[in-house]
């Protein structure tokens, strides 16, 4: 019931104001962009297809790789600093940090073929609340020293961001905020998900 009530009481159309200046933030896919300027090319039809920094690394190399961490991780934070800006309200600048993510996830000028969303999702959160951003880092490093694997730990990390949010905040609407964000950010990894499966069965002792 008192998650029904918070949403009854929610400023929506400021919630929504936010969240359309989040995602047009959000849609400046900084890979995509820094490789179109320096190569002519898309980024997305080299590599894993993706416009993350780990993609553009492939083809820049190091300064291309930092240079796409750096935009899209202010990026984040810029567009939750905005959503501040325009209301200081917990619920409007989560819906923010969905939406900034969903822009990169998504962009509307890139035929919604863009980025996996980490890097920014990171950025958004510090902003947000850091205490999400430290436990999610936690989380990761915690699990990344035994299997020395990226991608299961910061999926798991992403697993356990709603609970955390919970933990911390105890705000219905942002935890159900922080659900969204982690089902994007996993869908968006859905097809590494199962090649990182694959990877480890086949890696697995035959008895």
């Amino acid at each position: 019931m008192e998650l029904i009530e918070h949403l009854q009481v929610a400023n929506w159309p400021r919630a929504g104001a936010c969240a359309a200046v989040a995602y047009f933030i959000g849609c400046f896919t900084t890979g995509y962009y820094l490789v179109r300027a320096r190569t002519g090319k898309d980024i997305r039809d080299t590599g894993s297809g993706s416009a993350g920094a780990r993609n553009v690394g492939r083809m820049l190399g190091k300064p291309g790789f930092w240079l796409t961490v750096v935009g899209d991780f202010f990026k984040g934070v810029l567009a939750i600093c905005l959503a501040r800006a325009m209301a200081n309200d917990t619920f409007c600048t989560a819906v923010a940090v969905v939406a900034v993510v969903a822009g990169h996830l998504w962009p509307a000028q890139l035929k919604f073929h863009g980025g996996k969303g980490v890097v920014t999702s990171f950025g958004a959160l510090v902003t947000f609340d850091y205490r999400l951003a430290f436990t999610l880092a936690a989380v990761f490093m915690a699990i990344f020293i035994f299997t020395r694997k990226s991608l299961l730990p910061a999926m798991f990390a992403f697993v356990c961001l709603p609970a955390a949010c919970w933990f911390f905040t105890r705000n219905d609407l942002a935890t159900c905020a922080m659900t969204a964000l982690s089902a994007a950010i996993l869908f968006a990894h859905r097809k590494n998900l199962a090649e990182e499966l694959i990877t480890l069965k086949s890696e697995q002792p035959k008895i």
